[in-house]
C-alpha cells in the first residue's frame, strides 16, 4: 500500500511541475508548484520524516506559495504583457533529451546498490525533539541572531511600506 501511495505521490509532484512549465497563465504555474510542494510532503510524511513533512507544508506550501500567490494577484500580469514562446515545447521536449543520459546513469547506480532492510529501526527517527535540542544547545547563538536579523527585517518593510504611502498620499493631494 505504500508502494503505491509513493508511486502515486510522485506522479502528482512530476504532474505539478509538468503543470508549472507548460501553462501560460502565471497563477496555473504557482498552482502547479503548490501541488508539487503538497506531493513532496506527502512524500517526507511517507518516508516518516515529521519535521520535514511539517516545514515543506508550512514554509513552502503555506507561506512562500502564499507570497507568491499575492504577487501575482498584486502585478496582475494580463496575457498581453507576457513574454512570446514560440519554441517552448520545443525547448522542454530538448531539455528532456539531453536529461535521458543522466537519468539513465542514476537508475544505472540506484539498480547497482545492495539491497537492505528499509525498516526504521530507530524510534525518534524524523522526530523533532533531536533537532530541537541540537538546535537550542550547540546553534542557540546562530538561532537567536536569524531571529533577530528577520525582526529587523520585519521592522525595515514596515517603515518602508508606511514612507511609500505617506508619499503616494501627499501626490494624490497635490493633483
Amino acid at each position: 500500500m505504500i508502494d503505491v501511495l509513493f508511486i502515486g505521490l510522485s506522479l502528482l509532484s512530476i504532474s505539478g511541475a509538468i503543470a508549472m512549465i507548460i501553462y501560460k497563465d502565471p497563477m496555473y504555474s504557482a498552482l502547479g508548484v503548490l501541488i508539487s510542494m503538497l506531493s513532496v510532503a506527502g512524500i517526507f510524511a511517507l518516508l516518516n520524516a515529521s519535521f520535514l513533512f511539517m516545514v515543506q507544508i508550512i514554509v513552502y506550501a503555506g507561506a512562500i506559495m502564499t507570497l507568491i500567490l499575492f504577487i501575482l494577484m498584486f502585478l496582475n500580469i494580463k496575457e498581453e504583457n507576457l513574454p512570446k514562446e514560440p519554441n517552448k515545447f520545443k525547448l522542454i521536449a530538448l531539455g528532456a533529451v539531453i536529461m535521458i543520459p543522466l537519468n539513465v546513469l542514476v537508475l544505472k547506480a540506484v539498480s547497482k546498490l545492495p539491497s537492505k532492510d528499509l525498516l526504521l529501526t530507530n524510534t525518534d527517527f524524523g522526530d523533532i525533539g533531536p533537532i530541537g535540542m541540537v538546535l537550542y544547545t550547540d546553534w542557540l547563538v546562530a538561532f537567536e541572531l536569524i531571529s533577530i536579523l528577520l525582526l529587523v527585517a520585519l521592522i525595515g518593510s514596515i517603515v518602508l511600506a508606511k514612507k511609500r504611502t505617506k508619499k503616494v498620499k501627499s501626490k494624490g493631494e497635490l493633483s
